[in-house]
This record gives structure tokens, C-alpha cells and sequence, in this order.
């Protein structure tokens, strides 16, 4: 794991990229795309069908932390992958914390109209952000399934990174899903990505933080394999 200096310099530089892509598919890529989605992709059921990916997270988080909380509690030694299991599960439920808020602050509109007769670019022409108008037709950035499906698979990403092909196919059709389906625009995809990876790789990079505060000086190197969530390269 990489210093906390080099962390933040690494984040502030993908934040900015972020803020440049975001502003850039506003302003060119949103509209023609929400277009082309609703008039020719909504025809196909695929991509609702892999929007839904995202929806069987947020239990499976919930039973996991829970359970792993509780067997934490118990005083018996989580293993690795238990670890793993539990920060993805945390990482998750911050991912929902954050964007929740973030989705009140920005107030955007949706591309469709889905809920309670709201208003869209598709339906009405409207199309832009409305700072903390609050209502549920003014919560489509960032996206809440790309933030929560990123933040799991991040940890992941970063604690078993043999299996990154894996994470990236589910991490890519779901963003594809969601934008084929027209149930975001691009940029919100892209805020979403940003926010759920920066949660994930955040909640690792304090635990590690953690573990090497609270580990005694001149332990075993054996046991800093053990405790590390960054062993399985």
C-alpha cells in the first residue's frame, strides 16, 4: 500500500479527471446518448436486466457485516477473506451514505420519467442540476448502483487482484446497463464510478493504516501476512 501522501496525490489527480470527464459528457455526450438509448437500445431487455446487478448487494452486505460483526465480537479472529468480506460490506454501506447526500446536493434530473410523474430531458426538455431541491425526481447523480456495485468491487480489486477480470466484466456491464437502459446519463455513471472507487480504496487504505498502528513494533512477519489485507499477490 502506497504512503497516505501518495494516496491523496493519486486521488486529487483521478478527481480531477473525473471532474473534467464529467463536465465534458455534459455538456456533449448526455443528451445524444439518453437519445439514442431511449429510441433504439430500450428495445432490448439486456441492459435492464444488467442495471439489476447492483440489487442483490446491498442485502448480502447487510447479512455479511452483521454476521461478521457478530462473530468479530465473539473475540474469534476473523480470517482473511472474512476480513475482505466485512470491509466490502462497510465500504458498501458508505458508498449509500455518501451518495445519498451527494444526490441531494447536486439535484439532478433524470433522463426518463420513472418516479411520481418527474420531470426528464426524455418526457420534458428539462435537463441540468438543481442544488438541494430534494424529491426523488432530483436524485439521478451520481449514480447509486455504479457507486455501490464500484465500491464492493474496488476492495475486492485490491485485496484478490487475480481476479480482475472478473470484477471489471460485472463493474462494465452494469455501467453499460444502466446507461442502455436509459435509466442514467453517462456523466452519472462516470461521478458514480468515481465515488464508489474512491470509498472502496479509501476503506482498505485506512485499514491498513490501522493494522500498522495497532500492530506491535518487531512483530512476526508472519503475522503481518496474516492481518494484511494485501498479502494475495
Amino acid at each position: 500500500m502506497n504512503p497516505p501522501s501518495s494516496l491523496a496525490r493519486n486521488w486529487s489527480l483521478a478527481f480531477v479527471g473525473t471532474v473534467i470527464s464529467v463536465t465534458a459528457t455534459y455538456f456533449w455526450l448526455d443528451r445524444p446518448i439518453s437519445h439514442l438509448a431511449h429510441e433504439i437500445l430500450q428495445r432490448f431487455n439486456l441492459f435492464e436486466k444488467l442495471a439489476l446487478i447492483p440489487d442483490a448487494l446491498a442485502p448480502l452486505a447487510v447479512v455479511a457485516v452483521m454476521v461478521l460483526a457478530l462473530h468479530g465480537l465473539s473475540r474469534a479472529k476473523l480470517s482473511r477473506w472474512q476480513s475482505v468480506l466485512l470491509l466490502a460490506g462497510i465500504s458498501l454501506t458508505l458508498a449509500v451514505v455518501v451518495k445519498d447526500e451527494l444526490k441531494f446536493a447536486f439535484g439532478r434530473t433524470w433522463p426518463e420519467t420513472w418516479i411520481g410523474n418527474n420531470p426528464s430531458f426524455i418526457r420534458d426538455g428539462v435537463f441540468g442540476f438543481f442544488p438541494f431541491h430534494g424529491g426523488r425526481g432530483y436524485r439521478s447523480f451520481p449514480s447509486g448502483h455504479t457507486t455501490v456495485t464500484f465500491a464492493v468491487m474496488t476492495v475486492f480489486w485490491i485485496c484478490y487482484p487475480r481476479f480482475r477480470l472478473a470484477y471489471a466484466l460485472v463493474m462494465a456491464a452494469m455501467a453499460i446497463g444502466l446507461v442502455g437502459a436509459n435509466f442514467h446519463f453517462l456523466s452519472d455513471v462516470i461521478a458514480g464510478a468515481f465515488l464508489g472507487i474512491s470509498v472502496g480504496w479509501i476503506s482498505v487504505a485506512l485499514w491498513e493504516i490501522g493494522l500498522r498502528r495497532v500492530r506491535p513494533k518487531g512483530g512476526a512477519a508472519e503475522g503481518v501476512r496474516q492481518d494484511s489485507l494485501l498479502s494475495d499477490r
